[in-house]
C-alpha cells in the first residue's frame, strides 16, 4: 500500500476551505456558494447563537444593585454603549431593537472570536469524536468561522432587511409604504413612479449586499491569513531553515492574533450599527 503523503500547501488551504456538507461528505465552496447545507455554518453559528442568548440571560440573573463584580460591569458598559447608540439613531419604540442590537453584537463576536483558535485544532478534535471520511482520515472538513461563509453573513443582512420592510409597514402602514416606494426620492408624480421605485428596488439591494458582503470579506480574507501563517508553523523539518520559518509562524500568528481581535470586535460593531441605521431609516418617512 502506497504511503500516504503530506498535503501541499494547496491542498491544505483547499482542505480548511471546503465545508462540511453531509455527515459523510464534503464540499468546497467557492468565493460565491449558496449552499444551504454547510452544517459546519449550521452547527457553529446555532451554538454560539445560543451561547450568546444563554450568556447575556445569564448576566441579567447575576445582576446586583450593590457592587458590581468585573463581569456584570463589563456587561453593563457593553448595554449602555449599545444603548446609547440605539437612542441616538432610532426614533420611537426601542424595547425590541436595542435588545437585538446587543444580541447582534454579541453573536458576531463570538463568531468571528472562532477565527482566534488554532486552525487545525477543532477539524482534529472533531475527527477524534465522530470520525470522518474522505482523503484525509486524520482531518476533518470543518470550517468553525460561521461569518467567513457568504450563506451565514448574507442571511444575518437579509434578516436585517425583512426588519426594516416589518417596521416600514408597522410605523407608515402598508398603503404609507407602499406609497414610498413609488414617491421617493424624486418626487410624487406620476412619470417619477417607475425611476423612484427602481431606485428603492436598488437601494434595498445594494444595503442588503454590501452589509453581509463587508462582514464576510473581512473574515474570510482573515481566515485565510491565519491558514497561510498555520503552513509557516507546519514547516518544521529539522533544518536551520526550517526552524527559523516555524518561529516566524508563532510569532506572525501572535502579532496576526492580537491584531485580530481589533477586526472581529470592529467588524462586530459595524454590523451592529449599520442593522440599527437601517432600522432607524425604516422608522423615517419621505
Amino acid at each position: 500500500m502506497a504511503a500516504e503523503h503530506a498535503p501541499d500547501a494547496t491542498e491544505y488551504i483547499v482542505h480548511h476551505l471546503t465545508h462540511l456538507n453531509s455527515i459523510g461528505g464534503a464540499k468546497q465552496a467557492g468565493l460565491v456558494d449558496l449552499s444551504v447545507y454547510h452544517l459546519d455554518t449550521l452547527f457553529w453559528s446555532i451554538s454560539l447563537g445560543l451561547f450568546a442568548v444563554l450568556l447575556l440571560a445569564w448576566a441579567a440573573r447575576k445582576a446586583t444593585s450593590g457592587v458590581p463584580t468585573r463581569f456584570q460591569a463589563a456587561i453593563e458598559i457593553l448595554v449602555e454603549m449599545v444603548e446609547s447608540q440605539s437612542k441616538s439613531i432610532v426614533h420611537g419604540d426601542r424595547s425590541f431593537i436595542a435588545p437585538l442590537a446587543l444580541t447582534v453584537f454579541v453573536w458576531i463576536f463570538f463568531m468571528n472570536a472562532m477565527d482566534l483558535l488554532p486552525v487545525d485544532l477543532i477539524p482534529r478534535v472533531w475527527t477524534w469524536l465522530f470520525g470522518v471520511t474522505g482523503h484525509d482520515p486524520h482531518h476533518a472538513f470543518m470550517r468553525v468561522v460561521p461569518t467567513a461563509d457568504l450563506n451565514a453573513t448574507l442571511g444575518m443582512s437579509m434578516g436585517v432587511l425583512l426588519l426594516c420592510i416589518f417596521y416600514s409597514i408597522k410605523i407608515k402602514g402598508l398603503g404609507g409604504w407602499i406609497h414610498e416606494l413609488f414617491t421617493a426620492p424624486f418626487g410624487n408624480h406620476p412619470l417619477l413612479y417607475p425611476f423612484n421605485f427602481a431606485m428603492q428596488m436598488i437601494e434595498f439591494v445594494a444595503k442588503t449586499l454590501s452589509h453581509g458582503m463587508r462582514l464576510y470579506g473581512n473574515m474570510y480574507a482573515g481566515e485565510l491569513i491565519f491558514m497561510l501563517i498555520a503552513l509557516m508553523g507546519a514547516a518544521w523539518a529539522g533544518t536551520a531553515s526550517g526552524a527559523l520559518l516555524w518561529l516566524g509562524g508563532v510569532f506572525a500568528g501572535t502579532i496576526w492574533s492580537i491584531f485580530h481581535i481589533l477586526i472581529i470586535t470592529l467588524q462586530a460593531f459595524i454590523f451592529m450599527m449599520l442593522t440599527l441605521v437601517y432600522i432607524g431609516q425604516a422608522h423615517e418617512t419621505h
